[in-house]
């Protein structure tokens, strides 16, 4: 007879159930990102099957399991860890075990070490499944009102304010929503910032998602860096969606009158390198047209 531990099942209300055979993989099991009852029948009936369950703290993955009555012993999986852990779970899945992966919230490998695991799993020939399930970036862009047909998932942006900027001003011209995580304590410094490289954008602040206190507040990115500044300290975690840039529709003329004002105040090269930040043209055809613009005029 099967012993109680090590019986493979999971419960839904009142009602046990068998988990069947898991075939040997490693499974990347999305997780509730704050409501226990967004896991899915298929991500719970991987857990119960898996010969081992991995993931960020045992002490979180625990509560999920428990409340589904899944019989698991789990073991960590971290950044701080991955270098000693991940080669075991690797020999396990060469072995023929199954693996299932999970985060503290959410799809694993999203701002997680787990992607290291993935790869080498890759490398080796073994499968990897994808169980999906909830997501903190989907969440929050659909609650966004913001354009969803093409997003940028940008994670967690630098601490320091000059490497802030300067991630900000790299996908400044990204032609879709930006999307970011963001700790409660830097989140009206980071507005800020964002107001201050950004310019005048639509956003929306995704705190607490699918939790007792969820809250999503829109405005420009000025507006909500005012309130966050002037209000306490938000709890929670924090996701920030900001608009796309407005399209701009400069003529060659606008192009022009732009180097010709740029080159006034810098070298050539400097300038069509502004130019190109500007308008989203290419630097070395920009700088051609400056030469050009340049030798037209007897300069």
């Amino acid at each position: 007879m099967q012993n109680n531990e090590n019986k493979r099942v999971y419960v839904i209300g009142q009602t046990e159930i068998a988990a069947r055979p898991l075939v040997p993989a490693l499974y990347l099991v999305a997780t509730p990102i704050g409501n226990l009852g967004d896991i899915t029948l298929r991500a719970l009936e991987t857990l119960a099957g898996a010969d081992h369950v991995a993931c960020e703290d045992t002490r979180v993955t625990r509560v999920l399991l428990d409340r589904y009555g899944i019989r698991q012993r789990p073991t960590a999986y971290h950044e701080h860890n991955a270098s000693e852990a991940g080669p075991r779970l690797i020999e396990a899945l060469e072995n023929g075990r199954s693996v299932a992966l999970v985060s503290d919230a959410g799809t694993p490998l999203v701002s997680d070490p787990g992607f290291r695991l993935v790869g080498q799993a890759q490398e080796r020939g073994i499968r990897v499944v994808p169980i999906p399930g909830a997501s903190a970036v989907l969440a929050a862009l659909t609650a966004s009102g913001l354009p969803s047909d093409a997003f940028f998932f940008a994670g967690f942006l630098p601490v320091k304010d000059g490497q802030k900027r300067t991630r900000l001003e790299e996908v400044r011209a990204v032609p879709g929503t930006l999307i970011f995580f963001e700790s409660p304590r830097r989140l009206a410094d980071t507005l800020e910032a964002m107001a201050d490289v950004l310019g005048a954008r639509q956003a929306a602040i995704g705190r607490e998602l699918t939790k007792a206190f969820e809250e999503i507040r829109t405005g420009t990115l000025s507006e909500l860096a005012v309130h966050y500044a002037e209000a306490d300290t938000p709890k929670g975690e924090i996701v920030i969606c900001v608009a796309p840039p407005e399209e701009r529709t400069e003529t060659a003329d606008d192009v022009d009158k732009l180097l010709l004002s740029l080159a006034k105040e810098m070298p050539a090269s400097k300038a069509a390198a502004e130019a190109a930040r500007m308008t989203g043209g290419q630097k070395p055809a920009l700088y051609r047209r400056l030469l050009e613009l340049r030798e037209g005029s007897g300069d």
